[in-house]
């Protein structure tokens, strides 16, 4: 598992992934934070277990603290180790965004937080607010397995970046490996068409078309690469 979790990360630097069962399909129905988050490495984990006494090491790290968000406004820091979500262990990133997701919005949840310049856990409440639209459409083509962005955006699970020009093709910048877009055969640098048979000529309207999936569903695509255009359909999410 710890391998898995590793090759995740490294595969798809700081995307986090969401599980979609039991979430609520409006942006507005979503838990955020507004943070950046990736699994721990194989060093790390050895390191915070020798440290903080614990079996193995877990967690997610905190990357970058958006400002203007919940977690700022909690004291949340980029470095900072989430270890727990009130009484649930986070062993890794996905464990995390699921629990913020899945919780209500203006709900007050505890964080456990390791830091790395104090040898004591730090609990710390954070008071979700609603998830923005860019970012609900960002983690549910993540769920698929692909990212779709400005070409000049850092874009995030967690905040606004830099536009890029409005006439710039909405592109796939990353496929996860193993993910249900990978199997599909999605490629860095397809320009999506169609979304559900939605016509989508900008970022925007990709946005649009992914925040109306159907929970579970699968996800119909028609991308131009090359001179050619490829129909591709992902397959919807598997019934626990």
């Amino acid at each position: 598992m710890r391998a898995s979790r590793v090759r995740v990360a490294a595969a798809a630097g700081v995307l986090v992934l969401v599980a979609w069962a039991g979430l609520a399909a409006a942006a507005g129905g979503w838990g955020w934070l507004g943070v950046r988050i990736r699994d721990l490495s194989e060093q790390e984990m050895e390191e915070i277990s020798k440290a903080h006494g614990i079996r193995e090491g877990f967690g997610a790290v905190i990357v970058e603290v958006i400002p203007d968000t919940p977690a700022e406004g909690a004291g949340l820091r980029s470095g900072d180790l989430v270890v727990a979500l009130g009484d649930r262990p986070v062993v890794d990133t996905r464990t995390l965004q699921r629990f913020v997701a899945s919780a209500g919005v203006g709900e007050t949840v505890a964080l456990t937080v390791l830091r790395r310049d104090e040898g004591r856990r730090r609990l710390i409440p954070v008071r979700l607010a609603p998830m923005p639209e860019a970012v609900a459409a960002e983690r549910i083509a993540a769920e698929f397995g692909f990212l779709v962005r400005e070409p000049e955006a850092q874009g995030e699970l967690g905040g606004a970046r830099p536009s890029a020009p409005p006439s710039a093709p909405p592109s796939v910048t990353g496929v996860l490996p193993g993910s249900r877009a990978a199997a599909a055969g999605m490629k860095v640098g397809d320009v999506l068409v169609e979304v559900n048979g939605r016509p989508v000529l900008t970022l925007q309207a990709v946005r649009e078309a992914l925040l109306s999936v159907r929970e579970n569903g699968p996800l119909a695509l028609v991308i131009r690469r090359g001179g050619d255009r490829v129909s591709l359909l992902l397959r919807g999410a598997e019934a626990p």
